[in-house]
């Protein structure tokens, strides 16, 4: 028993190092099997990025206005996750906008430079999750959303490993690793925690969100298939961003029509 939970607390380390700038133990063992399955803990590493951000926010809003917390906020996540997912956004629009071939769309999101589609798209979803966040935070419903935002985006990214496939010179990507395609018991463990948030929330508005995020997830998916054969990495990251993005937005909406209130 001892051992089987030190072996998941390695997999959560790995996922842990892998997504942001975190410190975790020097020991822990790697090897690519270990790496493809700590997938099943993207969500709880969105998780503890969440609850970090939070506090973040939590101390800064104690001396200043809600709007300057939330960008001191935005702040500390892009240095706690090394922008990791931003950079795959900026990646996959400069790719994706730019290439007229699959072959020069993949080039494209190798390149360390970044693009008018890749400068656009940081901008805009930088702009709107400032924007989002600042009308949120005087929500009382502020923490959950803020803690699904982060987990539940990361989990329905993650998800695209388990049944898309993944295209991109394997030698030379970093995330060679999660190349191969989830076990189910994987993208259960990943679902699962990513809607941990959800218990804190309204469950009928939950539920329209979740039947939301997946007929995008299906779209995005196809869309995927269609320009790049697959997912990389950076579309992956793009995918996280935009799920995010758009669960504020969803939230905040139900807010403004008056629909989300504790038991309604």
């Amino acid at each position: 028993m001892l051992a089987r939970f030190k072996y998941q607390l390695e997999l959560f380390w790995l996922s842990l190092s892998f997504f942001s700038r975190i410190p975790v133990p020097r020991s822990t063992p790697y090897s690519e099997e270990r790496m493809n399955q700590s997938s099943r803990y993207f969500s709880a590493v969105g998780l503890c990025i969440g609850v970090l951000c939070l506090i973040v926010f939590r101390l800064m809003n104690a001396v200043v206005p809600a709007d300057i917390a939330v960008f001191c906020m935005m702040c500390f996540s892009l240095m706690l996750t090394g922008a990791f997912h931003e950079d795959g956004l900026a990646d996959m629009a400069d790719g994706i906008g730019g290439g007229m071939t699959v072959e020069k769309r993949l080039t494209i999101m190798k390149d360390s430079r970044i693009g008018t589609y890749g400068t656009v798209s940081l901008v805009m979803i930088l702009l709107g999750k400032y924007l989002l966040l600042t009308h949120l935070a005087v929500s009382s419903l502020f923490v959950p959303v803020l803690l699904l935002g982060h987990s539940l985006s990361r989990a329905l990214a993650g998800s695209v490993i388990f049944d898309t496939p993944y295209v991109t010179d394997l030698d030379h990507s970093k995330s060679k690793p999660l190349a191969s395609k989830q076990a189910v018991k994987e993208l259960i463990i990943l679902s699962v925690i990513g809607l941990i948030p959800v218990i804190f929330l309204p469950f009928g508005l939950c539920l329209i969100l979740i039947m939301l995020c997946l007929g995008i997830r299906s779209l995005f998916r196809r869309w995927l298939i269609c320009r790049l054969g697959g997912f990389t990495g950076d579309t992956l990251g793009g995918l996280q961003q935009c799920f995010e993005l758009f669960i504020y937005l969803f939230f905040l909406a139900c807010i403004q029509l008056g629909l989300l209130v504790y038991g309604g």
